[in-house]
């Protein structure tokens, strides 16, 4: 425990303000955090092993799935459409959501001292608000997309231009980087000098803010309503054109609309499996802290797995493409062909 904490001197008029005691009587020793230690997932080293082998699969399918996605739509010239443009770029911030704490969850698995060091847990900071938040504003993209192409359908080719489609990508990333930039800004500068455990699998900025030492309970209500703001603005801006959406495509006539129903079902799916525990967790910051990491669990690892299966399995149009990649790729004979051009076969 004690090489997580370096020594140095910190005068008490710093903190307080007060300059009428001689800077040799105020003058104390000081012990700064340079590391965390996480608790993870589970503390039982008989679970940790199946922990270990479920997440390593389900990482796996993340990445595949997601990429298989981007794939698709950058392969087949009859998804070159707003749309699906969105589509692989929300799989792209879905690969980052799952990618900036997973892969050390599972590494720590197989360790007893689960450590992040000060600096890394800043950046772990950094990107899940950076990710986060840039895929809430991305689902508000997507759901612009979906309004033009319903409800003014006439317009949709000239609204949704290749620099509208751009526009609507780069919103996102700059919103979450004001948004995490605004949460280090809470952090950054708090002293940490005493308890450094953390219980979750990375560090999650409420946690991490309750170990300094200081008093804290004005920052952590900045750091809820920062959250809290882009968290429920973005999912009343989603309510509300979905369901503007939805009206529009009730007063059409079944037939017309039945393709719009398959992808708004999709949509909304996935925007419910999102916000849901995004609002839990950062609107009741008083929950159970047992229950907010089965959500960051939920939120960083099934959400993203969940995505690509969703807009999959519901898209006709994406199932075709799919298909049509495969047989590409696996050609009568390709496979063989690239074997014999990797490793030389001797006749």
């Amino acid at each position: 425990m004690l090489s997580s904490f370096t020594v140095f001197y910190f005068s008490p008029t710093q903190a307080t303000g007060d300059k009428s005691l001689p800077k040799s009587m105020n003058e104390t020793n000081y012990s700064r955090v340079t590391e965390f230690v996480l608790l993870g997932l589970s503390s039982s080293k008989e679970l940790q092993p199946f922990l270990f082998l479920i997440f390593s699969m389900l990482y796996l399918s993340i990445l595949l799935g997601n990429f298989l996605i981007i794939l698709t739509v950058n392969s087949d010239p009859r998804l070159h459409t707003p749309m699906y443009f969105l589509l692989a770029n929300l799989s792209f911030i879905d690969v980052c959501v799952a990618s900036f704490a997973t892969p050390k969850m599972i590494a720590d698995l197989l360790v007893e001292h689960k450590t992040i060091s000060f600096e890394a847990c800043l950046t772990q900071i950094f990107c899940v608000h950076l990710f986060a938040g840039g895929e809430m504003v991305m689902l508000v993209s997507m759901a612009y997309d979906r309004y033009v192409a319903i409800c003014k359908p006439l317009h949709y080719t000239t609204i949704m231009s290749r620099r509208v489609c751009i526009v609507l990508v780069i919103i996102p990333w700059f919103v979450g980087f004001i948004h995490t930039t605004s949460q280090l800004a809470f952090t950054v500068d708090l002293p940490f000098c005493g308890p450094n455990q953390v219980d979750s699998f990375f560090c999650d900025l409420p946690l991490v803010t309750k170990l300094a030492c200081t008093d804290t309970y004005v920052v952590s209500l900045l750091i809820v309503a920062d959250s809290g703001f882009l968290s429920l603005s973005s999912f009343l801006l989603l309510v509300v054109s979905y369901t503007v959406i939805l009206l529009t495509v009730r007063k059409r006539s079944s037939a017309s609309m039945a393709k719009a129903r398959s992808t708004l079902t999709a949509h909304i799916t996935v925007v419910t499996l999102f916000f849901g525990p995004c609002i839990f967790i950062y609107v009741w910051p008083f929950s159970s802290y047992s229950v907010d990491k089965v959500l960051a669990v939920f939120y960083t690892v099934f959400t993203p797995i969940l995505n690509p299966v969703i807009y999959t399995l519901r898209n006709k149009e994406m199932k075709v493409a799919m298909s049509k990649l495969r047989s590409q790729i696996l050609k009568p004979g390709q496979v063989s062909t690239l074997i014999r051009n990797v490793l030389p076969l001797e006749t």
